[in-house]
């Protein structure tokens, strides 16, 4: 079954056309690159499907139930408030800078909205926060505060704190742009050993091997539209000359 559709979806800023009428959509446990030059609205799409951009026209949903959609009067419409919040629990968004509570603890980083906005029951979510730090190799940072660690450490938190909602798909926007080289493939690697986890994962990044490793799909966009999309040795192999030039730059690194 689809987990997330997107259909016809424009999106503009102050008259500049950022993404034009783009479809796609997501399988349960499909894990998508998206690639392509900055500037090309990938973190826009990205933000859009997270309802943290209002789209300006187009339809989004989860699951085959309508989150956002053109009322056909030139606005956008969108689920009552119980739907949205039902609808949103399908997502975790892990963003480029961390975006960590600072004067919050490792672990009430971690647990403060699914005890507090999920309702769930407090030591059920400290055992699931404790697993995932353990898994992103933490177990010991918990009590630790996000000045007291890496960029490495701050996205592996980040990255702990959107799986412990219990997400059906989760959206990574360049999670290494803000990293070291070094601390690139720590994370890296870390994202790789969610694939066991059967769930979907949608990634913008610039990490190109990563994104052919890692990728039952690979949609390349440039200039606000998909140029290409398909499995990573056809993408990355393509005849296209526009996802050729844009390869082109990364051909030693994919050897």
């Amino acid at each position: 079954m689809k987990l997330l559709e997107m259909n016809h979806v424009r999106k503009s800023f102050d008259g500049i056309s950022v993404i034009k009428d783009i479809s796609l959509s997501v399988e349960e446990g499909e894990i998508v690159s998206i690639i392509g030059p900055s500037g090309s609205g990938k973190s826009t799409l990205l933000r859009c499907a997270t309802m943290l951009e209002t789209m300006d026209s187009g339809e989004l949903m989860y699951l085959g139930e309508k989150a956002a959609w053109s009322d056909g009067t030139g606005k956008m419409a969108y689920a009552s408030r119980k739907d949205l919040k039902r609808i949103q629990e399908n997502y975790g968004l892990v963003f480029q800078n961390f975006n960590l509570f600072p004067h919050f603890s490792v672990m009430k980083n971690i647990t403060d909205a699914p005890i507090c906005v999920q309702k769930r029951d407090k030591e059920e979510v400290y055992r699931t926060a404790r697993d995932l730090l353990k898994k992103m190799g933490l177990e010991d940072k918990e009590n630790a505060y996000p000045c007291q660690l890496s960029g490495g450490q701050c996205q592996r938190v980040a990255i702990a704190r959107a799986l412990a909602l219990n997400p059906k798909i989760l959206f990574f926007d360049e999670p290494t742009s803000a990293l070291d080289p070094e601390l690139t493939g720590e994370v890296l690697k870390v994202i790789k050993s969610l694939a066991d986890l059967d769930i979907a994962m949608v990634i913008v990044t610039h990490e190109m091997a990563f994104a052919r490793d890692i990728s039952d799909r690979v949609i390349f966009m440039a200039d606000g539209v998909i140029v290409e999309e398909g499995r990573p040795d056809v993408v990355f192999a393509s005849d296209n000359e526009r996802t050729r030039s844009f390869l082109g730059r990364y051909g030693e690194m994919l050897k």
